[in-house]
């Protein structure tokens, strides 16, 4: 300053000096490629978002217990690509409101924490019911939604008011928005991480139990034909190959399911946990890959338990036959017809009935 002294920022009173016109023009424009794919990928998954939960709450015979845990999980995933959208368009990219530092800009960093807190314990709730299920005899619907709303909607709040309390206490982690990684962060992330190494064994535990089932129905299956295979060198052949193909399609067909798995119990973060440090030639790729997993969830989950889902094609066939013949009856309309709901899953026949829906 004129009189000696050193420039003190208004809001801290520490001496500070303005290098914010200095700026690694390199890190820029990775860090700038990097939010434009955060950006599209949140708004494609969004879009295929919004059109799975409108499918979902529109057949009516889509309403059993696991497509209520997918309609949860789609909704915390559609809500926080929604509000990582806004922060990056009127926060991350705003400096006047970053250096404000106004109230708005603290509760929309909360919101986003807490949807996306609730987005990784919806996918544990997702593992955690289809382990149950192949667990337990009997699961009913009205015992296990109340528990799944409870860790899904219930724990995320706990977490997000005891992290929002911390830093808030911490005048030197309450600047720019809360846009910096803060020392509070394990208060959401130490939790996270437990969700999914829990769902990382609740996946392991179900293969294992899949491959068992398959495993113990191949070994009890009849063996009539090898009376028959003595009478013809072709049948015998035939049989022969069967029943060498039957186990290897029944355990392509488990690993997958397996692989279908991944996306749903959000375990392709386990390849993300440890950043390299700033600079490193592996930044870039892993800042690029950490974008693409993270927004492309969405469209992944949606087209693969929504778009691909059996249940969901057969409902929408059927409806659009009802349109069709609605057209040709002039007194009658297609939203007249009562479906059936056709969303069971029956304890004895698991490895067949999940094989299915899933695939």
């Amino acid at each position: 300053m004129d009189d000696g002294t050193w420039f003190r920022h208004p809001a801290s009173n520490k001496t500070w000096s303005n290098y914010t016109t200095c700026v690694d023009i390199e890190d820029l424009k990775m860090r700038t490629q990097v939010n434009m794919i955060y950006k599209g990928g949140y708004t494609i998954s969004l879009a295929a978002l919004i059109l799975s939960i409108f499918i979902f709450f529109y057949f009516k015979s889509l309403s059993c217990t696991r497509i209520q845990i997918h309609k949860n999980l789609f909704i915390s995933l559609a809500v926080n690509s929604l509000l990582w959208l806004i922060w990056y368009e009127a926060v991350a990219d705003n400096l006047p409101v970053l250096f404000a530092n106004g109230l708005g800009c603290q509760i929309l960093h909360v919101l986003v924490q807490y949807f996306l807190v609730a987005t990784y314990l919806w996918m544990f709730c997702e593992g955690l019911y289809l382990h149950t299920l192949l667990v337990v005899t009997f699961v009913t619907e009205s015992k296990v939604m109340p528990i799944l709303h409870l860790i899904g909607w219930g724990v995320p709040a706990i977490l997000v008011t005891i992290y929002a309390i911390l830093r808030k206490s911490n005048k030197e982690d309450s600047v720019h928005c809360w846009i910096h990684e803060s020392l509070y962060s394990w208060s959401l992330s130490g939790p996270v991480l437990i969700s999914i190494i829990a769902n990382l064994i609740f996946l392991i535990n179900i293969v294992r139990l899949l491959l068992t089932k398959l495993h113990s129905t191949a070994q009890t299956s009849p063996r009539s034909s090898f009376k028959e295979a003595k009478n013809s060198s072709i049948r015998s052949k035939r049989s022969t190959i069967s029943t060498q193909s039957a186990p290897s399609g029944r355990t392509k067909k488990a690993v997958r399911a397996t692989l279908i798995l991944i996306p749903l119990l959000g375990l392709q973060y386990v390849v993300t946990p440890f950043r390299p440090d700033q600079g490193t030639p592996w930044e870039y790729a892993y800042q690029v890959t950490s974008a693409l997993l993270a927004s492309c969830q969405g469209l992944c989950v949606a087209l693969l338990f929504c778009f691909c889902n059996g249940e969901v094609v057969t409902a929408m066939r059927k409806k659009w036959r009802q349109c069709r013949l609605s057209k040709k009856r002039p007194w009658h309309s297609c939203s007249g017809v009562t479906s059936v709901s056709v969303c069971t899953l029956n304890p004895p026949f698991l490895s067949s009935n999940i094989l299915g829906s899933l695939l």
